[in-house]
């Protein structure tokens, strides 16, 4: 059985996500624990349920989903997984702390890279790779069919979509990868997003007043 941990960390309130299954491997996507106290819970729930971290992926590299990206490295030993065109916007991460007023010391780079249609294993499961741009260059989507979800990072929200106005944010191409990318997912997949609550493609696809229908 696939089991999802949220952890919400960060001044900006962002949603780090733990997905696990019996065998104790997990991937921990988008690690936004930004101080002592949130690696130390990250760390704890890890520690807590006997958890081996297998996988350090990334849906984006804006700020509030990086700030984790060197304790996860330090701590478990594991190279950050991004889409290529994330990498150069990895590149930005400290003009973006600075535009925020936050420090940034080390940025880890990675070895390997992720691409559209590629497959993570992880335990008993795997997670599809979906590129999703728009909301910024290199997003990409996690997507479980078995366990009917998707792990969106920043393109979609609950009655919501990601910004555009940042750097290469482009909202016709944001819409484009919702309609043709997540609106093809079944309708009663679960959408854990990068901030605030889940919902469902369905919900979305009829009710985002951003982006409806296919």
């Amino acid at each position: 059985m696939i089991k999802i941990e949220r952890l919400v960390f960060n001044p900006f309130q962002e949603n780090t996500y733990l997905i696990y299954d019996e065998s104790g491997e997990c991937a921990i996507i988008d690690p936004g624990c930004s101080n002592v106290q949130e690696n130390d819970e990250l760390d704890k729930f890890i520690s807590d349920n006997s958890l081996k971290p297998v996988a350090h992926l990334y849906t984006h590299c804006h700020i509030d989903h990086v700030l984790g990206i060197s304790h996860v490295n330090k701590q478990y030993g594991l190279l950050p997984l991004m889409h290529p065109e994330s990498f150069k916007i990895l590149q930005t991460v400290p003009s973006q702390g600075r535009m925020f007023g936050v420090d940034i010391d080390q940025i880890v780079q990675p070895m390997n890279f992720i691409n559209d249609g590629d497959t993570i294993k992880v335990g008993s499961f795997a997670l599809e790779v979906f590129y999703t741009p728009g909301h910024v260059d290199g997003h990409v989507c996690f997507v479980n069919h078995f366990g009917r979800f998707v792990i969106v990072g920043d393109v979609l929200f609950l009655g919501s979509i990601g910004r555009t106005d940042l750097l290469t944010g482009d909202f016709d191409l944001l819409e484009k990868s919702i309609k043709t990318k997540l609106y093809t997912l079944p309708q009663d997949y679960v959408v854990y997003p990068g901030h605030g609550p889940q919902t469902t493609i369905g919900h979305e696809m009829f009710n985002n007043p951003f982006v409806r229908g296919k």
